[in-house]
C-alpha cells in the first residue's frame, strides 16, 4: 500500500484581470504526517520563480468544502456548486485560487483511505518521537 498520494489538479489564479490564469499544481498527502496535506506550486507559477508549497490541515481542506474555513495564513472556502477557493497568505501578499471541488473530493476520498481521519493518531509513534527528541537534547 502506498503511503504518500499526490493528485495534480488545475488552479485558476485569481487577479484583478477578468480572465482567470490556469496553472498547474499537486496535491500531496504522506501517512508519515497524517493530519497535514500539502499544495504545491511549479517555479513557473511562483513571483519567485521557485516551487512553493504550503502545508495545511486535511481537516481545513475537507471543512471548507461545506463552508468559509481558516483564520490564518490560509483559508478554504467553496465557490458555487462545483469550484473551492484557498487564500495562501504571506508579506508578500495573498494568492487566491479555485480549484474544481470534485478534485479535491477524490484527493480527500484518497488520503481516507490510507489513513481514516479521526484515525491519523495511531500512525503517529511517539515513544519512537520523544526518543528523538531526548537524544537531540543530550
Amino acid at each position: 500500500m502506498p503511503t504518500v498520494i499526490e493528485q495534480p489538479v488545475e488552479a485558476r489564479l485569481v487577479a484583478a484581470a477578468p480572465r482567470m490564469q490556469s496553472i498547474p499544481a499537486t496535491l500531496h498527502y504522506d501517512r508519515n504526517d497524517p493530519f497535514a496535506v500539502r499544495m504545491t506550486f511549479p517555479g513557473p507559477a511562483t513571483l519567485e520563480g521557485v516551487e512553493v508549497s504550503w502545508t495545511f490541515s486535511r481537516e481545513l481542506l475537507a471543512a471548507g468544502l461545506e463552508g468559509p474555513q481558516g483564520q490564518g495564513d490560509v483559508r478554504v472556502r467553496p465557490y458555487g456548486y462545483d469550484r473551492t477557493v484557498l487564500e495562501f497568505h504571506a508579506p508578500e501578499g495573498t494568492a487566491v485560487v479555485h480549484v474544481r471541488s470534485g478534485d479535491v473530493r477524490r484527493f480527500l476520498e484518497a488520503t481516507d483511505e490510507l489513513v481514516p481521519a479521526g484515525l491519523e493518531h495511531l500512525q503517529l509513534d511517539l515513544d519512537h518521537d520523544l526518543a528523538e527528541l531526548m537524544r537531540d537534547a543530550c
